[in-house]
């Protein structure tokens, strides 16, 4: 499949003696992969070019610019002490498959592999045994990446990083400042159109002294003392302290994102359970985002699933905002989407942390009903009462208890602002702070909850909805007419729904009273953790206790010694603990003299770390420029090689968003690491340091590899190698371990399940090439397989029959012919040539094995294999089993590797058939094929059936009663 002006001209092949080992064993496969992968690494095979600067390619040339790049990635691996199994490297094997079939056909490719080294496990080991958690992160990153480089992996190992170092470090801190040193102006026209984007702080700063924004108070900047200045400032920065509800996890010592927290209301990591409470914490403005990061998912190409998961998550609901007047307190805001149920809101309830609960009124109003106060003495009494059950409890807790109507009556009445009603306000721990305004106006003639909650507390139901003839009463949540729903100003009587809603909505507006709103699911992210194991805040305080960024100088912070890394908490209690973090063990470094312009002053440094799912929130970025170091660098990746890689429209299918070309992981991260890296990148995007507006163009999750476990009579599991399955005469199947029946279990593999298979396993007993072709083999690469070791071995033998078709076992020379090949080869192979492109096109390698299988059994059947078909199957076997293939093609006399060399491109006149296979089957099962021209007719096939001699014999005589003719690939005839 070359020509003399290829660069791929084969010499003389080599030859030698007679050699009986050469049989394609685990063993010789082994001395193979080791050469191969020695030798890759010598020759720097897989080095990507960049356009400009020190990352050349293997032979020291930089890439030209309007060259093709494709960006391949997988999902940042956390380097765990357990090392990998079987079902770690399917989504590596699928990206290096990519990379190597997109490489043959002529891109730049770029695929690198770094690891996520901060977070818990390391830190967890760390507090278990005493060792710092870097020498732990460290070993676990040495053994996997032996672990991967045994796979063959085309990797530019030049590229790789972890971000626990002090250089990726400084990166990750100087973007956090980036985001601090920035603010959201929605009204700020932004790149490729549309409005909203961060801005510089200075730039707001200079607005308030120049007049042109009015201060929140309205008085003149320079009337502001500097610390009102500066909080002024503080407030609306895309990274900000404060104190508000948070996800406090004492299992962990430390808080949680909502994010990290499960349905269940525990941590996503060790199960632990979360407590609300009020802390000071590090917050990033996501919320600003929330249009941007839902619109923009129209621009990328990502699975469905995936994009509803983020829309879900960001939930963005239309409705008002409604102002209650409160009696003797502050006023209360609430959102509601039905504005037109307002006629029907009959008292409202608050979350036990809302700030109203701080003016609670020392007696209880006239005529308050015994049912509402929880036989307790004052408002005071049962609310403090209230809040302290409800502090105990997590929020998935008070959400389950909503249905026991819990709750108790605050002393305070609200006025409805429609009808001027005066109602209750209760506190419910089912209303949560960190959702809406942590306050909801209750119409229980509409709403199952408000009116279990009316019956518990003998409270009036008003129905604004017409009920239907025969309705039996309780809660009326269908469609109807707007009734009950006028006052002297506006009546929504007789309107719909959505009439009415827009009426209302304007009515509250125009006295005041609301305003139509748009509200998120979405809370900003909350990124502050009390652990040791992650990033410092390149943050210190001063005497007025405001944050200061420290200047790009003096980055990075790291991490000091300190005693231990232990999570501590300042009470016994869970739900009533606060975290004391690591860090604010060493005195040294917490209490820290610096000069930051004005002076040698005093100051305390942040002793939170980051999460770690900074570090993942831009390292696809550190891959295009990895010594980007020192204090020259000005940004993390130049423009150049952003815009190369990256940028809009830079090869043909990257698309107008840009980014990553294909990004491969689990659909596990469909929210955390996800949505932050989008919020991340387009923080980046709107202060100028990246060219596209979404980090990952196409995104692919790939399935997991499963496997079976086996429990005893205890329920223990036993080791899965040791069980033997039995079959009984009926088909079905016993499991045994040391003679004992066994339960079977179909899951995910884990160390303690006792069912791990391991790659080290797989490399010893088949070798690396036999592993990725079973991986790749076992099924399309999004849907979960079940793992069989005993299966193996049909991917071994398609390669044992590749090396026998190429090679002879008994004298190592070459099996290969020169004369041509017939043409019924060359139909063979230029048909698979098509028929592989495409499945490789669309990332199907499994059928794409299954048609080298085809071409590969044709070419067994031959005497010799002629030249033209072997290199064409080791060319296109290439991208799967790269180390056979690599010494296959220097067997037949190549000397430059194929991992460039062209992937083969059919001739367009093999491909036309001049016959087609027949099957003729016999009460619909396949007895005969006739080879047939593509236009026979019916009747011609009929004729041609009823006389093929094989059909006959089978017929012996019977009488045919039907005959099914479909021309020209089948005839069905019943007897």
């Amino acid at each position: 499949m070359t020509d003399a002006s290829s660069p791929h001209v084969p010499t003389a092949a080599p030859t030698g003696p007679a050699d009986p080992s050469l049989r394609y064993t685990a063993a010789l496969a082994t001395d193979i992969e080791l050469k191969w992968q020695q030798r890759w690494a010598e020759r720097g095979t897989f080095y990507a070019a960049n356009p400009s600067g020190e990352l050349t390619d293997g032979k020291g040339r930089n890439a030209d610019p309007a060259s093709p790049s494709f960006f391949v990635m997988d999902m940042f691996p956390f380097p765990s002490g357990a090392g990998l199994h079987v079902g770690h490297p399917l989504g590596y094997i699928a990206t290096d498959v990519v990379g190597r079939f997109r490489r043959m056909c002529g891109d730049n490719v770029l695929h690198a592999l770094g690891f996520d080294a901060f977070g818990l496990p390391a830190e967890q080991y760390a507090v278990q045994t005493g060792q710092h958690p870097r020498a732990t992160t460290e070993a676990n990153i040495t053994n996997m990446r032996r672990q991967l480089r045994r796979l063959g992996l085309a990797h530019d190992e030049r590229r790789t990083f972890a971000t626990t170092d002090s250089e990726y470090v400084r990166w990750t801190q100087w973007i956090f400042l980036q985001v601090f040193n920035s603010w959201y102006d929605a009204d700020a026209e932004r790149a490729g159109g549309g409005a909203g984007r961060a801005r510089p702080i200075a730039e707001l700063e200079a607005a308030y002294a120049a007049g042109t924004r009015a201060t929140p108070d309205g008085r003149p900047w320079t009337e502001l003392s500097a610390l009102e200045q500066r909080t002024v400032v503080n407030d609306q920065r895309l990274a900000y302290v404060s104190n508000s509800p948070v996800n406090w996890c004492p299992g962990l010592g430390t808080v949680l994102a909502n994010e990290e927290v499960t349905s269940e209301g525990r941590s996503e990591r060790g199960n632990f359970p979360v407590f609300q409470r009020n802390l000071r914490q590090w917050n990033m403005r996501i919320t600003a985002y929330a249009d941007r990061l839902a619109d923009d998912l129209e621009l990328i190409d990502w699975p469905d699933k995936v994009k509803a998961m983020q829309r879900n998550w960001i939930g963005r609901s239309e409705g008002a905002h409604v102002t209650f007047d409160v009696t003797g307190a502050s006023p209360v805001t609430v959102f509601t989407t039905r504005p037109d149920t307002l006629f029907g809101a009959t008292f409202m309830v608050v979350a036990p942390e809302h700030p109203l609960l701080d003016e609670v009124p020392a007696a209880w109003p006239d005529g308050t009903r015994a049912a509402w106060t929880g036989e307790h003495a004052s408002p005071i009494e049962a609310v403090a009462a209230y809040r302290a059950g409800a502090a105990a409890k997590t929020a998935v807790e008070r959400q389950a208890d909503a249905g026991k109507k819990t709750g108790v009556f605050t002393g305070h009445l609200a006025t409805n602002p429609v009808n001027g009603m005066a109602i209750p306000v209760f506190t419910a721990d089912y209303v949560l702070m960190g959702y809406g305004t942590g306050a909801i106006m209750a119409v229980p003639g509409g709403d199952a909850r408000d009116f279990a909650f009316a019956e518990a507390f003998e409270l009036p139901v008003i129905y604004t909805v017409a009920v239907p003839e025969g309705f039996e009463g309780g809660a009326y949540t269908g469609d109807g007419a707007i009734v009950a729903s006028a006052n002297d100003d506006v009546s929504l009587d007789g309107l719909s729904v959505t009439e009415a809603k827009a009426i209302i909505t304007a009515w509250l507006e125009a006295k005041g009273f609301g305003s139509a709103t748009v509200t998120y699911r979405l809370r900003d992210w909350l990124f502050s953790r009390q652990r040791y194991w992650g990033e410092p805040f390149p943050i210190v305080y001063g005497d007025d206790d405001q944050p200061i960024a420290l200047p790009k100088e003096m980055l990075p912070v790291d991490l000091p010694d300190v005693p231990d890394y232990s999570p501590r908490t300042f009470a016994s209690d869970d739900a009533q603990s606060s975290p004391e973090p690591p860090l604010g063990r060493n005195e040294d470094w917490v209490n820290v003299t610096l000069d930051l312009g004005d002076g040698p002053r005093t100051y305390r440094r942040d002793t939170n770390t980051m999460p770690n799912w900074a570090g993942s929130c831009w390292y696809y970025l550190r891959y295009l420029d990895p010594f980007n170091n020192g204090p020259e660098a000005l940004v993390p990746v130049s423009p150049e090689l952003d815009e190369y890689w990256m940028g809009p429209n830079h090869n043909e299918t990257s698309g107008a968003a840009g980014g990553v070309d294909l990004y491969v992981g689990g659909v596990e991260h469909a929210v955390l690491h996800l949505l932050y890296a989008r919020f991340w990148h387009k923080v980046l995007f709107d202060l100028g340091y990246v060219s596209s507006v979404e980090p990952f163009h196409k995104l692919f999750n790939q399935g997991y590899v499963q496997a079976y476990a086996y429990t005893d009579s205890r329920g223990q599991y036993v080791p899965a190698e040791e069980v033997e399955e039995i079959l009984a005469g009926d088909g079905s199947a016993m499991y045994l371990w040391k003679g004992e029946v066994v339960n079977r279990e179909y899951g995910k593999m884990g160390k303690s399940l006792k069912n791990v298979v391991t790659p080290d396993e797989m490399y010893e007993a088949y070798g690396a090439d036999t592993f990725r072709v079973y991986e790749m083999s076992m099924g399309p690469l999004d849907v979960s397989r079940p793992w069989d070791t005993r299966a193996v071995v049909g991917s071994q033998r398609f390669l044992q029959r590749l090396w026998r078709n190429v090679l002879s076992e008994d004298t190592g020379e070459l099996n290969v012919s020169d004369e041509p090949a017939s043409v019924e080869t060359l139909r063979h192979v230029h048909r698979a040539i098509v028929d592989v492109r495409v499945e490789m096109e669309n990332m199907r390698a499994n059928t794409a094995i299954a048609k080298l299988i085809t071409l590969n059994n044709h070419l067994t059947s031959l005497p010799v294999v002629p030249r033209e078909a072997a290199e064409a199957i080791v060319l296109m076997t290439a991208p799967v089993a790269p180390h056979i293939a690599e010494e296959l093609w220097e067997r037949l006399g190549y000397e430059e590797s194929l991992a460039h060399a062209p992937f083969p491109v059919a001739d367009e006149q093999y491909l036309v058939e001049d016959t087609v296979t027949c099957i003729i089957q016999v009460q619909g099962k396949v007895r005969s094929r006739l080879e047939v021209a593509p236009d026979i007719t019916a009747e011609a096939l009929e004729a041609a059936a009823l006389a093929d001699p094989t059909l006959l014999r089978f017929l012996d005589g019977a009488p045919i009663r039907k005959l099914i003719v479909k021309a020209p690939k089948l005839v069905n005839v019943v007897i």
